[in-house]
């Protein structure tokens, strides 16, 4: 068996293309310091424990048009998400906003989905977290990739997912340990279905693998699951504000976060999914069952619009871009 030396290897990175690496722009690595823009060069070694042990935690944020979508609340819940799991970073956070903001900016693009990765850092492969001498930062930048249009103009479907929820602690936790959230969205492939969505133990709507979720309810209310057994979705959080905008208009008559059972999800007018990307779906068929009239409803166009406004606010969206220059599209 052949041993290639450093240069050969360097030499191979360089020359391999795979047709996935089209949309790899930037990536930062506190490693080395700096940004390449070369997909070959994108790596993580093999001892992080990020990678044989899913010790890492994450984010992942929309940039559009030059924008980056509630860059502080991702931050806010990265730091919550670290401190959960004691990973203390080796550069504060404000550094790391710079760090995005400069590597978003050397992606030479407006339009582009961030995602930042905390680890445990090198060193070690056992389950010891002491082995790694220090944290990691990596922010890989993809370019944006939008959803089929049929998604938002049919809706999607949904299946419930078998794959058993996380306890609670670990729901909380956005980490790299994301096996089940793979097993569910492999579920939902394999029978047709867009998406799967989990019931928590006592038979209550619980989150997608990606994905919030929410409803309005037969008797026309706004309803989410409580965050003791989910992750705290950022996007369902901005909806449940942002829905405050529909209630005074009298469209619902609440927004609440409470336990949401099967048969109330049977029942409800509109179900949707929520998530960085997306913003907010449509759900029009639930395991086999037509939602409401079958068709994207009246509250998911309001707060689908709501989302598209909020996108220019100044209140949760920075611009990325302080003057004009080129970008990469």
């Amino acid at each position: 068996m052949k041993i290639f030396s450093a240069d050969e290897i360097l030499q191979k990175l360089l020359e391999s293309k795979n047709p996935y690496w089209d949309s790899y722009l930037a990536m930062y690595s506190s490693l080395w310091g700096g940004v390449v823009t070369d997909p070959g060069l994108m790596l993580v070694p093999i001892d992080d424990h990020m990678v044989h042990r899913g010790d890492a935690v994450f984010e992942v944020i929309k940039c559009r048009y030059g924008r980056i979508y509630q860059f502080n609340a991702h931050l806010e819940r990265l730091k919550t998400s670290a401190e959960a799991v004691g990973i203390v970073p080796a550069l504060s956070f404000a550094e790391i906003k710079n760090i995005v903001r400069e590597t978003v900016q050397l992606s030479c693009v407006q339009d582009c989905v961030i995602h930042i990765y905390l680890s445990r850092g090198p060193g070690g492969f056992t389950v010891n977290p002491f082995e790694s001498k220090s944290s990691q930062l990596y922010v890989v930048v993809t370019k944006w990739q939008p959803l089929p249009p049929r998604f938002y103009e049919e809706g999607v479907k949904v299946v419930l997912s078998h794959i058993p929820v996380k306890p609670s602690f670990f729901a909380r936790i956005k980490s790299c340990n994301y096996l089940p959230n793979v097993l569910m969205k492999k579920e939902a492939l394999e029978v047709g279905a867009d998406f799967a969505v989990a019931l928590d133990e006592k038979g209550n709507l619980a989150e997608g693998a990606t994905e919030s979720i929410g409803l309005v309810s037969a008797d026309g209310y706004l309803k989410f699951p409580q965050f003791e057994r989910i992750l705290k979705g950022i996007t369902l959080q901005r909806a449940a504000f942002l829905g405050q905008k529909l209630k005074q208009k009298g469209l619902i008559k609440d927004i609440l976060f409470c336990p949401i059972p099967l048969k109330e999800v049977y029942k409800a007018k509109e179900i949707f999914l929520f998530g960085t990307t997306v913003d907010i779906l449509p759900v029009t068929l639930f395991e086999g069952k037509t939602v409401g009239a079958g068709t994207p409803g009246q509250i998911f166009r309001a707060l689908k619009t709501l989302f598209e406004q909020d996108l220019f606010s100044d209140e949760v969206s920075e611009p990325i871009w302080q003057t004009s220059g080129e970008k990469r599209e």
